[in-house]
This record gives C-alpha cells, structure tokens and sequence, in this order.
C-alpha cells in the first residue's frame, strides 16, 4: 500500500520459502510482471521455543539459501548486476545468554543467523564477477512481532533496553534504512559482508 501511495507499482504473492519450486516461481512472477529482477531481500524469519529445531532450520537457513540461489541465477542471466540482502541476526556473529534460560532464544536460532552469515559471504564472492552485491543485516533488539514473544516478563525487557549501550531497542524503520543502504548505488562497493545494527549491543 505504502509504494501505490508513493506512485508505485507492487504486487503481493504468497510464497512458501522452504519450498524451492516457490521461491523460483516468485522469481519468476517477477519477470514475468516486470522484466527482470534487480533487488531481493531475504526476510523471512521465525525464532522461539514453540518451532521446532527443523522447522526454524529450514524457514531461516535453507529459505535463505533458495531466495540467494535463484536471485543470483536470474541475475548472471539478466547480465545487469544486481543486489541481495540477507537478513541475520547479532546473535549470527555472537552467541547470547537471556533470563530465560540456557540456549538464550534457541540453539536453532543462532545456528541458522550464523549460517546467514556464511552463505552471504559465498554468494557474495560467486556474485561479485558479475556485480551482484550480496550482504547481511544483523539487528539487534528489534521492536517487531518475532520479538513479542519474548517479551514475557518485565525483567526481560529490562535486561534487553539495560544491555544495550544506546539504551533502547531499535526500530524496524532503523532496519529498512540500512537495507535500502545496501540495495542501493551508495553500497556499490560493499559485498559479500554484513552491518551490524544493534545499538552497541555486540561491542560490549
């Protein structure tokens, strides 16, 4: 609704990223509707004790891995470069312990945000003959609904604001500024690496 009001054009499709055949034909409707692809940002994500090891692995992890396959395939062909932005997390470059006991916000959450990282990094070298610039984005404390569910106690969310040297949590708009940075001209030289975004938090 926000590009139609800017003078945009858009289109939803409903898409499960844990399916490859769905993430090429969302690649594909692209195309079909636009001619080419230019940007892709991966950003589906889920966390918490109430997924499954395997269903976290194959939402944060291998949905990455298809969008970043299939986006760069479809821009080697297109001959034009391109950029992808991955989304990770701080807890992709740290580990992290909570009040709410061992693993912090799950042993699979940190796995599949650490392989994030890495998968950036190859498709990064992999793009970077063709100037396809692919990079991460690592967030801090977010407030989004993924993090609702954290958020069960006051002491929680006082531990989250407190251990965080800028004093607060971050804003989603903090988050989508640094993705179009990324996507943007003004990275044209930023590839195969990620930014950190969460007010100091993995610097203490």
């Amino acid at each position: 609704a926000q590009i139609e009001d800017a003078g945009g054009e858009a289109r939803s499709l409903r898409t499960d990223t844990t399916s490859e055949e769905d993430v090429k034909g969302a690649i594909q409707a692209v195309v079909d509707a636009w001619g080419k692809v230019d940007i892709v940002v991966n950003n589906a994500g889920i966390g918490g004790p109430q997924y499954s090891w395997e269903q976290v692995i194959a939402v944060n992890e291998t949905g990455v891995y298809y969008g970043c396959l299939h986006s760069l395939i479809q821009m080697i062909k297109q001959g034009e470069g391109g950029a992808i932005v991955n989304l990770s997390s701080m807890m992709g470059i740290s580990g992290t312990t909570t009040p709410v006991g061992p693993g912090g916000v799950g042993y699979a959450y940190h796995a599949s945000k650490h392989a994030v990282i890495g998968l950036t990094r190859q498709f990064g070298l992999d793009g970077a003959p063709h100037n396809i610039r692919v990079n991460a984005l690592c967030p801090g404390w977010i407030e989004t609904p993924l993090l609702a569910p954290l958020k069960m106690s006051e002491e929680l969310t006082k531990w989250m604001i407190e251990g965080a040297p800028m004093g607060r949590l971050g804003g989603a708009d903090e988050i989508a500024k640094a993705a179009l940075f990324l996507a943007s001209d003004d990275a044209s030289f930023v590839t195969a690496t990620h930014l950190v975004i969460d007010g100091g938090w993995t610097a203490r």
